[in-house]
């Protein structure tokens, strides 16, 4: 017996509303609401019942009708009727039909719209969740390396839980801000590292995320500074010591555009929202230079350089020769500026102060090139004295 007008519309109204309500697709809905048919016709199969081997189910995509088939294999003798059909049974099926012939058989009970709706409604609901899971992981996914703001939703002992619309962000230990206290209800700016399915629940995306990582810097300049999303600034390179210092170099394709000014902004406002996001974290922005010798001495900012010696023995090492009350500013508090300047660079660095270097013969030699230059300080601090008690 054909199911009844009425449920066949039911069925095909209710696809159509969860495909737009959840935006899923109706094909995927149909095919839940199959697999889950098949289930409810092997669990309502009468006492004594012969269960078909092969059984396939089909919804009419505009009537919403459903039935059942057996697949069967057109034999002389039937030896075993979960599998197989007589030749002139399968002929009553299909006209034509030869031995060996597989032919589908019409077995859907009567009445059995209703109980296969009713027994597949758990079915087709998981589908639908490991659907809309499987959305937001996609979606997700293309957004590795990229910013988000997420609002702190729970707070652990070794990890904090956000709010990332839709899905959750893993915040652990590690990649926290050292000292950073975070509160429910905080909303954070956080770098996403990788996005993965958990393991126990397969389709739910696990989006892990960071705070120290030196991208989160990046990213955060080119939300504040239009140069650089058009290409006419770069940021060339990064050193971070999170929580602490960055030192960020620059450089601009443009002659007319000061790549340092651009990151600074008018007032140092650019600059200034970049580190109130990083809870205070002080950012050196240097101008980057080909000329290993320009760029280190601009690499050591706050600090004046007044020569640096490019080694002809090693390779990518340097010697640096600062004013005498300037060595401790160039080296920083427990070594950190010169430790950021050579992670900037990628050049071994020296620091010596001008009378250590009078007093150094090997200091100043002639088969080292030499090439004295000034460095260029731009920070966003109010005063020199202010970055000296900073570093010492």
């Amino acid at each position: 017996m054909k199911p009844k007008t009425s449920q066949k519309s039911e069925v095909i109204t209710a696809i159509n509303e969860l495909a737009r309500e959840k935006g899923l697709s109706r094909e995927m809905l149909f095919s839940a609401i199959e697999e889950a048919t098949r289930t409810a016709y092997r669990r309502n199969l009468p006492k004594g019942a012969v269960e078909p081997q092969n059984i396939v189910t089909s919804i009419d995509r505009q009537t919403g009708e459903i039935h059942v088939y057996t697949r069967l294999i057109a034999v002389e003798e039937v030896e075993s009727p979960a599998s197989q059909i007589t030749l002139e049974e399968a002929r009553a099926i299909r006209p034509g039909a030869e031995l060996g012939d597989i032919v589908e058989k019409d077995v859907t009970p009567s009445g059995f719209l209703r109980v296969a709706a009713l027994a597949a409604k758990q079915v087709i609901v998981q589908r639908i969740r490991e659907a809309e899971r499987g959305q937001v992981f996609d979606k997700y996914v293309d957004k590795t390396e990229e910013i988000l703001t997420g609002v702190v939703k729970r707070v652990n002992e070794h990890s904090v839980i956000l709010d990332l619309d839709h899905t959750e962000g893993i915040l652990n230990e590690d990649d926290m801000m050292p000292g950073e206290v975070l509160r429910e209800g905080d909303h954070i700016k956080v770098y996403i590292l990788n996005v993965s399915r958990d393991t126990v629940t397969p389709h739910t995306p696990q989006v892990r995320v960071s705070r120290r990582h030196q991208n989160l810097v990046k990213r955060l300049f080119e939300m504040e500074v239009p140069e650089i999303v058009t290409g006419q600034v770069v940021i060339k390179a990064i050193a971070r010591e999170p929580g602490v210092r960055t030192k960020m170099a620059v450089h601009s394709n443009d002659p007319m555009i000061d790549p340092v000014g651009a990151c600074v902004g008018q007032r140092g406002g650019r600059v200034e929202r970049v580190v109130a996001e990083l809870k205070g974290e002080k950012v050196d922005i240097i101008k980057w230079s080909e000329d290993p010798v320009e760029f280190v001495a601009n690499a050591l900012n706050p600090a004046h350089v007044i020569t640096v010696f490019v080694s002809t023995e090693n390779e990518r090492e340097c010697r640096v020769m600062v004013p005498d009350n300037q060595l401790s500013l160039a080296i920083g508090k427990d070594g950190l500026n010169s430790s950021l300047a050579h992670r900037l660079t990628g050049w071994r660095i020296d620091i010596k102060s001008q009378s250590q270097a009078v007093d150094m013969e090997d200091m100043i030699d002639d088969s080292l090139p030499m090439s004295a230059t000034g460095s260029m300080r731009m920070e966003y601090d109010d005063s020199l004295s202010e970055l000296e008690d900073d570093s010492i």
